[in-house]
């Protein structure tokens, strides 16, 4: 996320957490229960409240299982490539997440958010359960089964942006809007 367009979301909305530094699964889960935390005290549908909170740990989980530090060390500075923004307006709450990855990956990644957000909910149902019945797992473990998790659970088309960092990485934010109506 460029930085004109973190001004205007934190313009915009009122910011419940964010973080940027190093990815551990430790760190991911305090940010998950703080987060939480703060869902707890300003939501009240627990409808919603359950779809906020099942999107940000798979938002999360994604980052932490494909944040591969082997391949991109080399390439960075340092290891803080982490970011995460979640926010609410008036109508919707936005969660932000962003992460370097390869070059090389870029193509796969856009691919398989222009598929999943070609899909209408039925067709989303049922690419989950042909994944889930096939037995395809990647070497991460999830046959990308959470961005089609995350699009049901939104219920809306998946954002991107993929910003050029340096010749070999580039940054990768992912943004999901959930209706807090």
């Amino acid at each position: 996320m460029d930085f004109n367009n973190y001004y205007k979301l934190m313009q915009s909305s009122q910011v419940i957490m964010s973080y940027k530094g190093a990815a551990s699964s430790k760190l991911l889960d305090g940010i998950i229960s703080a987060s939480q935390a703060k869902l707890d005290e300003i939501e009240t549908k627990k409808s919603i409240h359950r779809k906020v909170v099942g999107i940000l740990i798979e938002i999360l989980q994604n980052i932490y299982h494909h944040f591969n530090k082997t391949s991109i060390l080399p390439y960075l500075e340092d290891d803080s490539s982490v970011m995460f923004i979640f926010a609410k307006t008036s109508d919707e709450y936005i969660i932000t997440a962003g992460n370097h990855i390869l070059k090389s990956e870029i193509l796969a990644i856009k691919s398989r958010i222009d598929e999943v957000n070609e899909m209408d909910a039925d067709q989303l149902k049922a690419k989950y359960r042909e994944i889930l019945e096939s037995g395809e797992f990647s070497d991460k473990g999830g046959a990308g089964l959470g961005i089609i998790d995350i699009a049901k659970k939104s219920g809306g088309k998946l954002g991107y942006e993929f910003i050029d960092h340096n010749e070999h990485l580039s940054y990768f934010s992912l943004i999901v809007k959930i209706s807090a109506i």
